[in-house]
């Protein structure tokens, strides 16, 4: 009987948790015999369906999952649970940047969204229509998707920390006429003004932009042709929008991520497979149930936020945390505070900011009574054994079970994990893929290798999660699928090892995405942002592994003829990065080169810049074109 013990490597589940949990071993046994896709029927049937669907999958391929069901997320999230007598129920609490907390129930949930989907429906938003929505960590973020999701107009989040340009890229690709965003914001106390970004980028667009600000600073209303959110939800209050009923396949959200072409890459997620996908896994991995407070650390503007801070736990009837600021401001205990005060039973978080709580030391969650905790939860990358271990111990007090997941953008919601009340955990290790995913470790020609061996993982079957850009048959779509010897597979762009039991132990990005804090950048957006700045005649940008945030950016710049590398260029550089992206890709260090290594074809090669700016063996460098610079570039950093 599993009952908390370390064995043959592993860590098992405690038996109390074992045999209350969602989804248990017989469970598990079932859905893995009934097989793909029927194992799916399951986590559909944890939605309200306005129409049942009638098949778990297609015909064709698994492009279209539930097909002929009509459903509405606003609706799953929010109205059901209110009609079941649970209205007075805490669906969110909001902690602010300046201590101040928020608490809405399902029914004041409810009451907010209708008025907001009114709205928006009385500015013009109707069905398909896409609302870019650009606001820091605030409830009116969710309660904006929501109400897209109610009136059927799919909602494309921006990450409040990145630029102006960085916000018109994404309406443009959008074709989205519509903004929700805020006066400003506060980082680490300090006020910054976002309604200023918004009009830059509004200025950029080809097309009149039609904006809703909410007043976050509690000051005076800025200057501007807008629509004030509190204006607009009450004139609107009392308003009930009924849920328009969505085809599975109609878009939910669009999203972008990092890719490494250098451009944003544009992905769709569609209502009925991705809901049910993370309806599912809210259930399955995090035990979620209505009684439960979940917090997911992550930040709405990435998909992690999409998935399980707001579709996830909604859809289960949980209460959601949403959390304004920075863990150490004003004080590194405020994360412990926080899940102290509210009682979070189910923590989810990325593994730099366990690694930061390590570095900060234990005492900081030792001021907290933390025993409300009953599992916790890592994703974005990686997580090392010496951090598994003193989360668990220093904030799980050693009885909480963690589930290790990976999954990403495209694929919606977690497909590798250990179940929580069914595997034995190994530190180190993701897990297995969940029931209804089938992943291997493949080589470059997609042919499997022998456990133990590294590869590239992919996915080698659909899942209902999956982006509709994996099914559109667009040039992106058919680099990222293949066919090999008659199985489909979706590469994922990461290294990976499986074990003789099926563990995945994951090894990094195969391409040259960096993973800084759990966000992944493209190398190559950066590097054309520092090559546009004068005086810049190239640049190289790589990760340097750190303690705390996994990767630091790297950018080796070679400057100009006749222009100096100096603190004035450096300064350019950073600037140029931070109004093209953010600050988040803003480069750690600049080392100024007088030139980059290259193939004898004048390609950069950058494992070696990486294994210089990381003090590693170079190996043979006798290939490169000018294998003298890389004894340059080491002794420019030993300077």
């Amino acid at each position: 009987m599993a009952d908390g013990s370390e064995k043959r490597g592993g860590v098992d589940p405690p038996s109390s948790f074992a045999e209350g949990a969602n989804v248990t071993a017989s469970d598990c046994e079932s859905l893995r015999a009934a097989g793909w896709p029927a194992c799916w029927e399951r986590a559909a049937e944890l939605l309200d369906w306005d129409r049942p669907f009638d098949a778990v999958v297609d015909d064709d391929g698994a492009t279209c999952w539930f097909p002929g069901g009509r459903l509405n997320a606003s609706y799953n999230c929010v109205d059901r649970h209110v009609a079941a007598g649970r209205g007075d129920e805490v669906a969110l609490v909001w902690e602010g940047k300046l201590d101040e907390t928020r608490t809405y129930t399902y029914r004041e949930l409810y009451d907010e969204v209708n008025a907001f989907a009114a709205g928006l429906r009385d500015l013009g938003v109707g069905e398909d229509d896409v609302v870019t929505v650009y606001l820091p960590m605030v409830p009116e973020l969710p309660i904006a998707m929501l109400a897209c999701a109610r009136i059927g107009a799919p909602h494309s989040v921006v990450f409040a920390g990145f630029s102006a340009d960085a916000l018109a890229t994404r309406m443009e690709g959008a074709d989205s006429e519509y903004l929700v965003t805020c006066d400003g914001y506060y980082r680490r106390g300090t006020a910054l003004d976002l309604k200023r970004m918004a009009d830059n980028a509004c200025l950029s667009v080809e097309y009149p932009v039609e904006q809703v600000v909410v007043n976050r600073l509690d000051a005076e209303s800025p200057a501007g042709d807008y629509h004030r959110y509190s204006d607009v939800v009450e004139a609107n209050e009392g308003t009930e929008v009924e849920p328009v009923a969505r085809d599975v396949d109609d878009l939910l959200f669009l999203i972008y991520t990092s890719g490494t072409t250098g451009e944003p890459t544009l992905v769709r997620h569609v209502t009925g497979g991705y809901l049910a996908h993370v309806a599912w896994t809210s259930h399955a991995v995090f035990d979620l149930g209505p009684d439960d407070v979940h917090w997911c650390s992550a930040d709405v503007g990435w998909i992690t936020g999409h998935s399980y801070a707001v579709y996830g736990p909604l859809a289960l009837g949980a209460t959601t945390v949403l959390y304004e600021g920075t863990p150490d401001h004003p004080e590194k205990d405020r994360l412990w505070r926080v899940i102290e005060r509210n009682e979070v039973n189910v923590f989810y978080t990325a593994p730099t900011s366990v690694r930061a709580f390590m570095k900060w030391g234990s005492e900081y969650p030792e001021r907290h009574d933390l025993s409300s905790l009953r599992l916790l939860g890592t994703v974005g990358e990686p997580i090392d054994e010496t951090a598994w271990r003193w989360y668990r111990e220093h904030v799980g007090g050693g009885e909480c079970p963690v589930v290790d997941t990976w999954w990403q953008t495209e694929t919606g919601g977690v497909v590798l994990s250990t179940l929580p009340g069914v595997d034995s955990m190994r530190p180190g290790a993701v897990g297995r893929s969940l029931p209804g995913v089938e992943a291997a470790v493949v080589d470059q020609m997609g042919k499997r290798v022998e456990a133990g061996q590294s590869g590239e993982l992919v996915l080698t079957r659909p899942w209902p999660g999956m982006a509709q850009s994996l099914c559109e048959g667009t040039d992106w779509g058919a680099r990222r699928t293949r066919t090999v010897d008659g199985e489909w597979q979706y590469d994922t762009g990461d290294k990976a090892v499986r074990d003789d039991e099926g563990y995945f132990h994951l090894r990094g990005r195969a391409d040259d995405v960096l993973n800084v804090s759990g966000r992944r950048l493209s190398s190559t957006e950066i590097e054309s942002a520092i090559i546009g700045v004068r005086g810049v005649a190239e640049a190289a940008v790589v990760g340097r592994a750190d303690a705390i945030k996994g990767s630091e950016i790297h950018a080796f710049v070679s400057p100009a003829s006749n222009v100096a590398g100096d603190e004035a260029l450096r300064a350019r550089v950073r600037e140029a990065v931070e109004s093209a992206i953010g600050a988040i890709a803003v480069p750690d260090t600049v080392t100024f080169a007088p030139s980059l290594p290259k193939t004898r074809s004048g390609k950069v090669v950058r494992r070696y810049l990486e294994a210089i700016a990381n003090g590693e063996d170079l190996g043979d460098t006798s290939a490169l074109r000018n294998p003298e610079i890389v004894g340059e570039l080491e002794s420019l950093l030993d300077e």
